[in-house]
């Protein structure tokens, strides 16, 4: 395993970072503590979650995925320096969560409480701002007809964010948290909020997560490029297309129990043309290489100038032993050259 640093702070961290989303819904307490036990063996010491988790959100499940994770970690208090945690508060959009209110200093403070209690821990290692306030180019708003800048106030916006940082250094000053990051934000995000934490003589953010792979590539290279240059590390989520990148939705394929026969809050934005296109070029090239289309997709990742660690989930044993060793798999540059002809083809597939 091998293990790079977490943007300025003191934390090492593997090249793989165990994401927890699933746990809730696809996932049982049993699933979950053999899916830790089996990545802690393997050597993986990152483990991502959110307060909203499980993954689709609903009320009834609010929450429960840090449950999960709490009640491992009731049972393995002795694990608890081991392991890298990070979690999320929710942002605007969802009424059972803080009657769907946008992320302030207060409900920095009130999530964070919830979600030390629910993980049965004093401390998150990193604690992130799931999504911005603001609309942005981000869960298939990408293309020129959706995000519109123009309609938002420039100074709202910041005051907003200056509001997150009183509860963010509030946070950072009583030992809850011992560093914080951002998701799903822009470039402007991450210059925005560097500004004010300089001026607020607040710690900079650590990492950013956004969504990241073979067919979404949208930060590379000019976002990845400020954060290796302003020392945040950049974590791909969903580096498997929300396992488009498998191969197990092509033409028009649902296996019993995959995440796409579950109800999707935003619709099944990802399932396009271009990008099931893509997948079967990609698909035959991984079949060529003698590796599996996810791994294929997990190395190519990984390799990316600027990548600190990839999130990966897995719902079986099966898909987690696969995706854990993708990372041990350096790509030819044969296969990379194939790769990067069919990226050039369809560079955004969704």
């Amino acid at each position: 395993m091998k293990f790079n640093r977490l943007g300025t702070s003191d934390l090492n961290v593997s090249d793989i970072c165990l994401g927890t989303m699933t746990w809730g819904i696809q996932n049982t307490q049993r699933d979950a503590d053999e899916q830790i036990a089996f990545a802690l063996e393997k050597g993986v010491n990152f483990m991502d979650t959110a307060e909203m988790y499980p993954v689709p959100p609903n009320k009834e499940t609010y929450g429960d995925t840090e449950r999960v994770i709490g009640n491992w970690l009731s049972r393995h208090k002795d694990k608890r320096s081991d392991v890298v945690l990070m979690t999320k508060v929710a942002g605007s959009g969802l009424r059972y969560i803080r009657e769907g209110g946008p992320i302030t200093a207060e409900a920095v403070t009130t999530a964070l409480d919830d979600s030390l209690a629910r993980l049965h821990t004093d401390y998150i290692d990193v604690y992130q701002l799931h999504w911005p306030n603001r609309v942005t180019p981000h869960f298939g708003k990408h293309w020129p007809d959706n995000a519109n800048p123009t309609r938002l106030d420039r100074d709202q916006e910041v005051e907003g964010m200056r509001d997150i940082l009183i509860g963010v250094k509030r946070a950072l000053d009583s030992g809850k948290i011992r560093h914080w990051g951002l998701s799903d934000d822009t470039p402007w995000g991450i210059h925005t909020f560097l500004t004010l934490c300089s001026e607020m003589d607040i710690p900079k953010p650590v990492s950013i997560q956004n969504e990241f792979s073979l067919l979404h590539a949208k930060d590379w290279p000019y976002l990845i490029e400020m954060c290796e240059l302003e020392g945040i590390a950049y974590l791909p989520w969903s580096p498997l297309a929300t396992g488009m990148l498998s191969g197990k939705y092509q033409d028009g394929a649902r296996p019993e129990g995959s995440r796409w026969t579950l109800a999707q809050r935003m619709g099944l934005f990802r399932d396009k043309g271009p990008a099931q296109a893509a997948t079967k070029k990609y698909v035959a090239i991984a079949n060529q290489a003698g590796i599996t289309p996810s791994q294929l997709a997990l190395a190519w990742c990984q390799q990316v100038p600027g990548v600190t660690s990839t999130i990966i989930g897995a719902t079986t044993m099966v898909q987690l032993k696969e995706n854990i060793e993708a990372f041990s798999i350096t790509l030819s540059q044969e296969t990379l050259d194939e790769v990067h002809d069919v990226f050039r083809e369809h560079p955004l597939g969704f």
